[in-house]
């Protein structure tokens, strides 16, 4: 059993070598280093929403005060979507990289709003940006097997091992508190950047233990793997250069190997449609209609709204040359000519979250990634939540003005005091305080 006497003993022989000092201090600046910088990409992207915000909702006022009918507000206003950066996204940046965190959007046809700044399909990111996430996930391991490779082999090297281990009154306590007092140290100085900056950001206690137990899990973790190679028999005789090669090797194919190979094993297995083949169909479905008969458009728009049915008439008399009514319907129709590649695209996205989830488990490193960005809601999931709020909100606009229109009520600066507006899933601790 390890006693105080041998982790006091230990940590006086491990704190003697400047190596690890020096070590402990880079991690830590590592630490810090990426976590001010996640703080500052987030402090702007969040800046960036309230100016939107306060522009757009200007902007839109504006639009009311100046038109005329309710056709034309919604071909002219636009109400923007983000999503915010929730108060862990500091820490692990995750999908906000690879998925649009913000659109502007119309009452126009939809798909093409959305995959109109889309450059190429999200996908498994084999390594990450330089986050809270990349150091913990990818680097700290080089850290731990650069403080624990040599752990018994330093001293069959110098002949002290059999000594050690019969003088000892405890042989596994020397090495069960060597490594102790060693991964203790390095785990706070990994985590004690990360908690001053969560309670900056606002985090919750519960999320942020819940950080620190996904990191103190991979340290564990890293620390059995490296543990357990200089622990095993067949290597009792390597060197310590020798077992380092090992370890790093390990720490290469499981870190680099295996998620690039899975990379581009996914892509190779799941069919995946372009954003820019839905612009495509949607955009040559709504051009079209401008030649189709007007009752090609409406058979296609109530199909899916069939309430609006006694409503469709147009009357050249009345509306002129052009109906607003006929407008919008053929936009729905674009969106519903797409919708089949739409739904494709991310059920398939979602279908390479899930077999990249299962590729984790042989991997530590991406494992423990897609863990934090799970704890900071920026995965796969939660931006895919975000595209499904912009749809659901650009619904309820459809629903607002597609009464307006068909029901044809006069046009006033009080109706559009029940317009709708956008609210994301994901709140910031901001407006989490604003609610209590």
């Amino acid at each position: 059993m390890m006693r105080f006497t041998d982790i006091k003993r230990e940590a006086g022989f491990v704190f003697g070598h400047r190596q690890i000092k020096l070590t402990l201090l880079v991690v830590f600046l590592l630490s810090a280093a990426s976590l001010w910088s996640g703080h500052v990409e987030m402090q702007e992207q969040q800046a960036t929403i309230e100016r939107l915000l306060e522009k757009d909702q200007l902007e839109r006022e504006a639009v009311i005060t100046h038109k005329s009918n309710f056709g034309m507000v919604a071909y002219y206003a636009f109400h923007l979507t983000y999503a915010p950066p929730s108060p862990l996204a500091f820490a692990v940046v995750g999908e906000r990289d690879v998925f649009p965190w913000k659109h502007r959007i119309r009452m126009l046809a939809l798909e093409g709003q959305i995959y109109e700044s889309d450059t190429d399909n999200p996908e498994l990111a084999f390594l990450g940006r330089f986050d809270f996430a990349f150091v913990t996930s990818v680097l700290l391991p080089l850290f731990i097997i650069l403080l624990l490779y040599d752990l018994k082999a330093k001293e069959r090297e110098a002949r002290r091992f059999e000594l050690l281990n019969v003088t000892a009154r405890n042989a596994h306590a020397i090495w069960s508190a060597r490594a102790l007092v060693t991964l203790v140290p390095l785990a706070l100085v990994t985590l004690i950047p990360f908690v001053f900056f969560g309670l900056v950001n606002g985090a919750s206690l519960p999320s942020i233990l819940t950080v620190c137990a996904i990191v103190i899990g991979n340290i564990a973790l890293w620390s059995g793997i490296v543990l357990l190679i200089g622990a095993a028999k067949r290597f009792a005789n390597f060197s310590a250069t020798h077992l380092a090669s090992i370890m790093l090797g390990v720490w290469i194919v499981t870190t680099v190997v295996v998620p690039v190979t899975a990379h581009t094993l996914i892509n190779a297995v799941v069919e995946t449609p372009e954003g820019g083949d839905i612009v495509l169909t949607q955009r040559e479905a709504v051009n079209s209609a401008w030649d189709k008969p007007v009752e090609a458009t409406w058979r296609a728009f109530i199909a899916t709204h069939p309430q609006w049915d006694d409503y469709t008439t147009f009357n050249p008399e009345r509306d002129s040359s052009f109906n607003w009514k006929w407008y919008y319907a053929f936009q729905q129709a674009g969106d519903q000519a797409a919708s089949e590649l739409s739904q494709g695209y991310q059920a398939a996205t979602l279908q390479k979250d899930t077999i990249a989830s299962y590729v984790a488990l042989l991997s530590p490193s991406l494992l423990s990634q897609r863990l934090l960005s799970s704890a900071a809601s920026t995965d796969v999931k939660a931006m895919v939540g975000y595209e499904n709020d912009v749809r659901a909100f650009h619904q309820a606009l459809r629903k607002f003005y597609y009464y307006h229109l068909f029901k044809a009520p006069e046009f006033s600066q009080e109706s559009f005091e029940a317009l709708p507006q956008f609210t994301p899933s994901i709140k910031t601790s901001q407006e989490k305080k604003n609610e209590n």
